[in-house]
């Protein structure tokens, strides 16, 4: 029998319908979110764009409405720094059910110095793992009442060669944003993964997936004005590199696909068909380093002490 991965029905120009679904994208006012949110909103689904800014997310809406006539979108203010506003944020979606989450936001710094959250965490870390970790907790009600809710951590390649050092997760002794940014990468794709163990641990109808982009670069990307327009120059720039990279629209497609597909199943690692890096999207392996149990459950344990939240709590 055929597996997930060389099934050839699935067409990424041709969604399934999702009408009455709703679903939630942090950072979709922008960049891979903002196509993730507008390929679900040609499904006839209710998409809801998580933004700090609600500036942003209006031109995002308006994008995404000049594209899809008829799109059902909204914006939440969803500030994943600020762990004490995610039950707030929540309370304001004001639904009875969520059906997924996307976990796409995040902070990329690449220069010094190290900054820090209001609430003392390492910027990236907080933003791009904790502030993910515990907006689950908040969710997961109601992900739990849809009929099958799913949680999409939207990982990078930039992980795939660190490791996580849990007595230094804040990267205080040694701080380099880009170690520190795949660090925090990583982070998100091991809690995807102990998500779902944990999940299936307590007979949850949920299921947690882990997704990543391949090569995604503005450069290779369609414009969406005023969201995204980039010049002449930087697309000649980057036609050479399209070989073997793509754009964000297409790094969008492993998401939309574990959003949509009811053949994809939890913890599994979806991505870009050709080399990782690009094309459509299709299962693989789970890295060596993702397959640490004992790392993710330590990871989960310390991100539980630091945000106060535990996504899934062990029934006693």
């Amino acid at each position: 029998m055929p597996s997930v991965s060389s099934t050839p029905l699935w067409d990424v120009h041709r969604l399934p319908r999702a009408d009455g679904r709703v679903f939630l994208v942090t950072g979709g006012n922008a960049g891979i979110g903002y196509f993730i949110a507008e390929q679900l909103s040609a499904t006839g689904a209710t998409v809801v764009l998580g933004s700090r800014s609600p500036v942003r997310a209006e031109a995002a809406m308006a994008a995404i409405r000049e594209r899809v006539p008829g799109a059902r979108v909204r914006a939440l203010r969803l500030d994943l720094a600020d762990l004490a506003s995610l039950g707030t944020a929540v309370d304001a979606l004001g639904l009875p059910h969520l059906d997924a989450v996307v976990h796409n936001a995040g902070v990329a710094l690449d220069d010094p110095p190290r900054r820090e959250t209001g609430e003392g965490h390492e910027l990236m870390f907080g933003t791009n793992h904790l502030g993910h970790f515990a907006l689950t907790g908040w969710l997961m009600p109601l992900l739990s009442a849809a009929p099958a809710g799913r949680v999409v951590t939207v990982g990078s390649f930039a992980a795939k060669t660190e490791r996580l050092d849990l007595d230094d997760p804040q990267s205080r002794q040694d701080y380099r944003p880009k170690r520190t940014y795949g660090r925090s990468k990583l982070a998100q794709m091991h809690f995807g993964l102990e998500l779902d163990r944990r999940l299936r641990a307590v007979g949850s109808p949920v299921a947690s997936v882990v997704v990543h982009p391949g090569g995604a670069l503005d450069s290779l990307t369609p414009s969406r004005p005023p969201v995204h327009v980039p010049t002449l120059g930087a697309r000649l720039r980057g036609a050479p590199a399209g070989v073997l990279l793509q754009g964000k629209h297409a790094g969008a497609w492993p998401a939309v696909r574990a959003v949509l597909d009811p053949a994809v199943r939890g913890g599994q690692l979806w991505g870009p068909g050709v080399f990782s890096l690009r094309g459509r999207p299709r299962t693989e392996p789970v890295w060596a380093h993702l397959a640490d149990t004992a790392v993710a459950a330590r990871l989960w344990e310390l991100s539980r002490t630091m945000t106060g939240v535990d996504p899934v709590p062990v029934p006693r």
